[in-house]
């Protein structure tokens, strides 16, 4: 079947098995490897990207299903040499450690930050836990998506907090 679609603001079209993942299509066809296969069971979210503006786990839709629809994949995230502030702020806050997570979540927090300017740690922490992420704990994610939402409002973004909260621990 043939498909068309917006990638990243570029038209694109390819000839697929009506089987074949959008992940696939956007790895394989496109050769767009920022969007990392994981579980391929919608489980670790590393393969998310936004389809129409929304969030979206590729594992999980048909690239038939994304005909005519807008993709954006990590790699549409930055403009040029500029980097998305939740890129910004995963480098400015160690947002990352083996980096296998990061495309998805930089997916999901632009996504997050383009619905809700000013999100609470809660609600950060419930648009993020779609993405398994093996290595940090979550703390520096939640600082560098709170850093971003800072950037995107104008603001300048609260000095890091690098201390940790051992109380209770024996």
């Amino acid at each position: 079947m043939q498909v068309t679609m917006t990638v990243n603001g570029r038209e694109v079209s390819g000839d697929v098995e009506p089987r074949t993942l959008l992940v696939h299509f956007i790895r394989e066809n496109l050769r767009l490897t920022g969007t990392h296969v994981g579980c391929e069971t919608s489980y670790c979210g590393a393969c998310t990207i936004q389809v129409d503006g929304n969030a979206v786990k590729s594992c999980t839709m048909l690239a038939v299903q994304a005909d005519g629809a807008t993709v954006k994949t990590v790699e549409g995230l930055a403009d040029g040499d500029q980097l998305h502030a939740v890129q910004e702020g995963f480098w400015e806050r160690h947002g990352l450690q083996c980096g296998y997570c990061t495309p998805g979540m930089l997916m999901s927090a632009a996504s997050l930050l383009e619905q809700n300017a000013s999100p609470s740690e809660d609600e950060i922490r419930h648009a993020i836990e779609g993405n398994l992420c093996r290595c940090t704990g979550y703390h520096n994610i939640v600082r560098s998506i709170e850093y971003a939402a800072a950037k995107l409002r104008g603001e300048e973004p609260a000095p890091p907090d690098w201390t940790l909260d051992f109380e209770g621990v024996s």
